[in-house]
């Protein structure tokens, strides 16, 4: 039965990969599937499709969904009352023609907005001044996406929708994943910084629509969009509060976007403002919480007693053990995340972390870092990812090619992050 639920996964992969189904939908079927195969009646109070799976599982990381709703409501802010544009350029100003410093300008601020959503929205955020702003003084469009990227990728660990999306998949406190994550930043920050400082050293031709800034940028009071320098502290908000003072993610988020309106909007505008990017948030959120309802549908299922029974021998035999074999083995499958592999934790992965946690393979804290290693090279080098997509369209290269600049880095940021989980959780 174990293999009949592993052939079910690798068919599972091949329809994601080939885009026959959308991913949510994969996942579902897949989920369903296993289920029946592990045992599981049609309907039921206990251990049955129609309860356990689709009806706890699609309710499973709500509370992930929830943190997604909050964290895209406040992007929304941060692209509406210019907030994220205006950091941009007064990054990009003060770095003047030195692409390194207009590169490392850019990178801050993506770090700030990876820290707050994630995916293509955070992206846009940062990237769509900050993109043609780097290529205009010298640096390679590649690079400029990926510089962009590795931002985002470096907000990953103090992402706190990420903390509860990893909390909810793996049934691990948020307090072990906000402690793993803050050990992990520092590893991700030099590697980024590695990354930015290497390849900007390597100059050519500038993007066809790229315009050079002006020497002399017109004041601050005539430029639309500029929002109040006091404003632009708030994707820091929700950080200082849910890092510092340990407040829970949502008041931490609800507190950004309260922030975000009082500082840039009238108050007999406030109501208008927060109901239209509350609308448009929908929008943007409305994607990754389909995928995460059909995450906790197929968790649900890998978590059957049927499931884990089957699934827990072959898993284990496979699995490597002793801190070495754990670091080279996995550090060797890290292109298993990208193209929709079964080490991505935004869709199969989350099911083969739930079954290495289920089982008793490894330690949950070993799992969740395993996965956040994983989730780095995910986020900035897999070429099928929308910010990954995006930003390469943007600076006008295949996503291909960024994926080339930056897999050396991620690569080596996931086996920093596989032996810190050895060192701290195998040892």
């Amino acid at each position: 039965m174990g293999y009949a639920i592993l052939a079910v996964m690798a068919v599972g992969v091949v329809l994601m990969l080939t885009r026959v189904l959308p991913t949510a939908f994969a996942l579902g079927l897949m989920a369903v599937v296993i289920a029946l195969l592990a045992g599981a009646t049609v309907l039921g109070d206990k251990n049955s499709v129609g309860t356990t799976v689709l009806q706890t599982g699609s309710t499973l990381l709500a509370a992930t969904m929830i943190a997604v709703l909050l964290g895209s409501w406040l992007g929304t802010l941060m692209e509406d009352t210019g907030i994220a544009s205006t950091l941009v350029r007064k990054i990009v100003e003060f770095g003047g023609e030195r692409p390194a410093v207009v590169a490392l300008g850019v990178y801050s601020v993506a770090v700030l907005c990876g820290s707050i959503t994630g995916s293509a929205p955070a992206a846009m955020l940062a990237g769509v001044v900050g993109i043609p702003a780097m290529i205009a003084v010298g640096v390679r469009p590649v690079v400029a996406g990926g510089t962009v990227l590795m931002g985002i990728a470096t907000g990953l660990p103090l992402d706190l929708i990420g903390w509860q999306f990893l909390s909810d998949a793996i049934k691990i406190p948020i307090e072990q994943v906000r402690s793993f994550q803050l050990t992990l930043f520092p590893i991700v920050l030099v590697g980024s910084l590695l990354y930015i400082l290497v390849e900007t050293r390597r100059h050519g031709a500038r993007h066809a629509w790229a315009v050079r800034l002006d020497a002399k940028p017109p004041s601050a009071r005539v430029r639309r969009g500029d929002a109040p320098w006091y404003a632009l502290a708030a994707p820091l908000v929700p950080i200082v509060l849910a890092l510092g003072l340990h407040v829970p993610i949502v008041p931490s988020l609800l507190a950004g976007v309260v922030y975000a309106l009082v500082t840039t909007t009238r108050p007999g505008k406030l109501g208008e403002r927060a109901l239209r990017s509350l609308y448009r948030a929908f929008d943007v959120a409305a994607p990754p919480i389909v995928l995460f309802v059909a995450i906790g549908v197929l968790l649900s299922a890998v978590r059957l007693p049927g499931a884990v029974s089957a699934l827990t021998p072959i898993v284990s035999a496979l699995s490597p053990s002793g801190t070495v074999l754990f670091v080279l083995v996995f550090a060797a499958l890290v292109p298993l995340c990208l193209y929709r592999g079964p080490f991505n934790v935004y869709g199969l992965g989350a099911g083969v972390a739930g079954v290495l946690v289920s089982g008793g393979i490894y330690p949950s804290t070993a799992v969740l870092g395993l996965m956040a290693s994983y989730g780095q090279v995910l986020g900035v080098s897999d070429p099928t990812s929308t910010q990954t997509v995006w930003s390469a369209q943007y600076a006008g290269v295949r996503p291909e090619r960024v994926m080339a600049s930056t897999l050396p880095y991620t690569w080596l940021i996931a086996i920093g992050g596989l032996v810190l989980t050895a060192a701290l959780h195998l040892t």
